[in-house]
């Protein structure tokens, strides 16, 4: 969520007079900390995941916001510094705020090392920090891993105690449906809400096409929403890389532009906003809407009267808000963007920058890719200021300016500088940002690891995924669609990845002109994801494909290749539509419901249902084979948070003198014992009645010959009821349940067999950190 400032927030009044100094400061700031970095070198790959997580509070058959999100943080943070002693490094993890009063977020607490080994950590730290949540809920707390709570801006809903409800209409957003108590404490979060209401010069508002069902209302086609908590009161999955250098770290972001809207569509999970149904499956455009501080005049849907305070005078239109796909490529590094697929070639959308920025950065020598993405950056003004911060910074210390419109361009993929200060040395980094949270760590970590491994197989093999730009756009509007993963030829993508020997030295390519040999490898068709991923007709490879590939070439054990092809073989079942996102789950849940009036409104005892179901199955208590495949997730409990020593016991109570102990365990065991006779007992009984059964039957045929085609009463058998939860794991044997195995991604790929041991990778995770910690 950006920055946060220990400090009083200036109002966006008190403001006004420090946006230009800001702006102009965070230029320097960057062409200072690019000058002081641009050389160094990172020789070894590091990368990290945030999980943002969702507190809620369950009682009478209803489900609420737990506006605990400060408290729990505290005790996280808390009990992670007290177990700091019992826990391997690799296990450790920190909590940080998020901007709704009801979440956390959580990352690992040092970041994954370029070894194949730590692909298996990935997951083991996410079931972790999943436990150690847990042991800070109160009983009828829950904490899911779900994008938005359903019933957001559903009356009564938003967290007051013993039923009551807050005042809606408050200071920092104004809203009709939701009240300020549900915004984070901290002053950011507040002031933020009010300053960007205050610069566009009306509420934010937020509209979303609503799914239409055999009850809807004629009339009903939206679903209307009027506050920053609706869009940044989503949880997401996002992952950083940090990259060799400055120019590996340029390449790496052009090839995540690409891959952002196939990682959107694949991670769908946004089915219900605001109590209803949503046409389409995804946050993104929401939080758009929710952060938009253009003006009239900047939107292009009015006047505004200029104020030179103001970036732009607050009348230069800007095509985006704040929070939107990238709008232009970045890399220009001749080893990694050749003629063929230098950047600027797909660079075909306008895109609005800051001429007095653009001009700093190009007499710092900044070049012209690299000085259009930062004066891109500084159309915006900062959005919230402190007191004391503002004129009173060292351009050579510090990068807060710059820090504060970086970070609040939340664009779908970042370009991470190195911090200030930067005792760490840390590097040039790369943030994907669309991916949305998945209801299990088995799914986060899949994602987490899969795009880790393309971004390697593009560099290793020196492929790239460039396309223009107007395409990547047009990918990101068609991924906001319903089961957009699953569609046919729904995305544009090139039809190959490498290019032929010697193409830099391609004359038509240097005079600017079409290339007839080399032509047909810049073409783009439009695809499938399960052909983006598994391959088309013997010319694409597939992302799947070459991902394997990688791990044979670079010796990748026998232990991690089973868990990245489990990996892969949910990714790719996803795309085909074997296996559901969890945004048609959802929806479909909710419409099986029997309290479902299927009108488009989701119940408050169907969102208590959904949400309780979705909590079970982050933690492996009950598992749904259409949504994860065949293999059960590993229970995540609490009493697995944290490691416990193997200390001296000081038995002082009289209950609990040695002899005491001993004398229980002692029958313990010979219960054990009793047990086990009981059960070859009864084992030896149900051999004998089963042969009794049998020849009664015998019998029965002989004496009296009847039809096995009805029940015991003469009438057919019932049949299944429309809706039903998911069976708990412990009654699937005594129900029946049982579920066909289905085809392994290396099935469909064509290759080797191997994949589907997702339960021996799980139960080699489960017994490391999270056992251990």
């Amino acid at each position: 969520m950006g920055v946060l400032t220990v400090g009083d927030p200036l109002s966006w009044e008190e403001s006004l007079e420090f946006l230009a100094h800001v702006r102009d400061h965070g230029v320097i700031q960057f062409v200072k900390q690019y000058e002081k970095y641009k050389s160094i070198q990172k020789d070894e790959l590091f990368y990290g995941d945030e999980i943002e997580y969702g507190l809620f509070r369950l009682e009478g058959g209803k489900a609420y916001l737990s506006l605990r999100g400060a408290e729990v943080r505290e005790l996280l943070e808390r009990r992670e510094v007290e177990e700091r002693r019992g826990v391997a490094e690799a296990g450790k993890c920190t909590w940080h705020p998020e901007y709704g009063a009801w979440m956390v977020e959580s990352t690992p607490a040092e970041p994954y090392s370029g070894f194949t080994a730590d692909l298996r950590r990935v997951e083991t730290n996410m079931r972790a920090r999943r436990a150690r949540l847990l042991a800070a809920l109160k009983e009828n707390e829950i904490a899911p891993t779900i994008v938005v709570f359903p019933m957001l801006g559903v009356s009564e809903s938003s967290g007051g105690k013993n039923g009551t409800s807050f005042r809606l209409e408050g200071p920092y957003a104004q809203s009709r449906l939701v009240p300020d108590e549900v915004i984070n404490p901290h002053p950011r979060f507040g002031t933020l809400t009010r300053n960007i209401r205050s610069r566009r010069g009306d509420k934010v508002k937020i509209e979303v096409p609503l799914f239409k069902d055999a009850k809807t209302r004629d009339d009903d086609d939206k679903i209307e929403m009027d506050a920053m908590a609706f869009g940044m009161g989503c949880c997401c999955l996002q992952v950083t890389l940090q990259c060799r250098d400055v120019e590996e770290s340029r390449h790496v972001y052009d090839q995540c532009v690409v891959l952002a809207p196939i990682m959107l569509a694949l991670t769908a999970a946004t089915p219900i906003l605001n109590g209803k149904l949503s046409d389409h499956d995804v946050r993104w455009e929401v939080i758009e809407m929710s952060v938009d501080d253009r003006t009239p005049a900047e939107r292009g849907s009015g006047s505004t009267t200029p104020d030179a305070r103001l970036a732009g005078s607050g009348t230069r239109r800007i095509q985006t808000s704040r929070y939107a796909g990238v709008s232009s490529y970045l890399c220009n590094h001749k080893a990694r963007c050749d003629l063929h697929c230098a950047a600027r070639h797909y660079n075909d959308v306008d895109v609005e920058v800051d001429e007095r920025a653009k001009a700093l950065l190009a007499a710092a020598g900044c070049d012209e890719l690299l000085s259009r993405h930062i004066a891109h950056l500084f159309v915006r003004d900062p959005l919230v200021l402190f007191q004391g911060m503002t004129t009173e910074l060292d351009d050579d210390e510090h990068t807060d300016h710059f820090e504060n419109i970086q970070s609040t361009n939340w664009n779908s993929v970042r370009w991470k500088p190195p911090p200030a200060p930067n005792p760490a040395n840390i590097g040039w980094r790369v943030e994907l940002r669309t991916m949305e949270v998945q209801l299990t760590d088995f799914e986060n970590a899949a994602f987490t690891v899969f795009i880790t491994l393309v971004l390697r197989v593009l560099l290793s093999f020196d492929l790239n995924v460039y396309m223009p730009m107007s395409k990547v756009h047009e990918n990101m509007r068609r991924a906001h669609e319903r089961d957009a993963a699953t569609k046919p030829n729904k995305f544009w993508w090139r039809s190959h990845l490498a290019y032929p020997k010697h193409i830099t030295d391609c004359v038509a390519a240097q005079r600017g002109e079409d290339c007839a040999v080399h032509s047909s490898y810049e073409r783009l068709e439009e695809m499938s994801i399960l052909e983006i991923l598994a391959g088309k007709k013997g010319y694409y490879p597939g992302l799947v494909p070459l991902v394997l590939a990688y791990l044979d070439q670079i010796g990748c054990d026998p232990e991690t290749e089973r868990i990245v092809r489990s990996y892969c073989d949910l990714i790719v079942k996803r795309a085909s539509g074997e296996l559901l996102t969890a945004a048609a789950w959802m929806r479909r849940f909710v419409r099986e419901h029997p309290d479902y009036g299927r009108d488009s409104i989701v119940p408050p005892s169907v969102a208590h249902d959904l949400l309780r179901a979705c909590h079970d199955v982050g933690v492996g208590k009950i598992y749904v084979p259409e949504l994860l495949g065949v293999e059960p997730i590993a229970p995540v409990v609490k009493e697995n948070a944290y490691n416990v020593q193997l200390a001296r016991v000081h038995l002082e109570s009289k209950d609990d003198t040695l002899s005491g102990i001993l004398e229980r365990y002692a029958e313990r065991a010979r219960l054990v014992q009793r047990r086990s006779q009981i059960l070859l007992l009864l084992a030896a009984k149900n051999t004998e009645i089963r042969d009794l059964q049998t020849e009664l039957a015998a019998i029965n045929s002989e004496l009296e010959p009847t039809s096995h085609n009805h029940s015991h009463n003469g009438s057919p058998a019932p049949s299944a009821t429309p809706f039903r939860s998911a069976p708990q794991l412990e009654s699937l044997s005594a129900s029946g349940f049982s579920v066909k195995a289905s085809s392994s991604a290396s099935d469909l790929l064509g290759l080797e067999p191997g994949a589907g041991a997702r339960a021996v990778s799980r139960t080699a995770s489960n017994n490391s950190t999270v056992n251990s910690a």
